[in-house]
């Protein structure tokens, strides 16, 4: 595993992270770690592009109906 040194972290921000931990019981390094663990593993905008060709693959060729009326007859009940 490797180590990573945080200099010039704001004061509200590490207050926030050892709130955080507090309320999850753990250690404040547990929190840290799990923060940047969660944000490494969110999708980037990269993803994004190739995300949308596979939802454009999955449905081409599909048809779908119109649910303008659908939408307005349940707008006048």
């Amino acid at each position: 595993m490797a180590d990573v040194l945080v200099r010039g972290l704001a004061p509200k921000v590490l207050a926030r992270l050892k709130s955080q931990a507090k309320r999850k019981g753990r250690s404040l390094q547990a929190e840290m770690k799990d923060a940047l663990e969660r944000a490494a593993a969110a999708p980037d905008e990269s993803d994004i592009p190739e995300g949308i060709r596979r939802v454009r693959a999955m449905l081409r060729g599909k048809r779908f109906s119109d649910s303008t009326l659908l939408i307005r007859e349940d707008r006048e009940r």
